[in-house]
């Protein structure tokens, strides 16, 4: 169940239906999408500690977004952050794989 608010669009009289791409795209659509984490929720998702998040963020070694001073993170960060962070897998040190 989507509990996103369903806000008219910005401009718009009537709200709720924008269309592009041949096909109608509904309010909750482009909320759900324009989502910006906080520090904290970010964190959770990613399992770090947010003291982690804010340092790399702020050192900018991380994708992340600003609206005014405040931090965010955009799905599109989070998932920057995720692919950056992820290793192929290694042979143990004397060739052999570890099983």
């Amino acid at each position: 169940m989507n509990t996103t608010p369903n806000l008219p669009m910005p401009g718009s009289r009537t709200g709720g239906v924008r269309r592009g791409a041949g096909r109608a795209v509904t309010d909750d659509e482009v909320l759900s999408n324009a989502r910006l984490y906080t520090p904290a929720d970010a964190a959770r998702l990613l399992a770090v500690p947010e003291s982690w998040l804010r340092r790399k963020a702020g050192r900018r070694q991380i994708p992340c977004t600003f609206v005014g001073k405040h931090l965010r993170f955009s799905a599109a960060n989070i998932a920057e952050i995720t692919d950056t962070g992820a290793q192929t897998v290694r042979l143990s040190r004397r060739g052999r794989s570890a099983a």
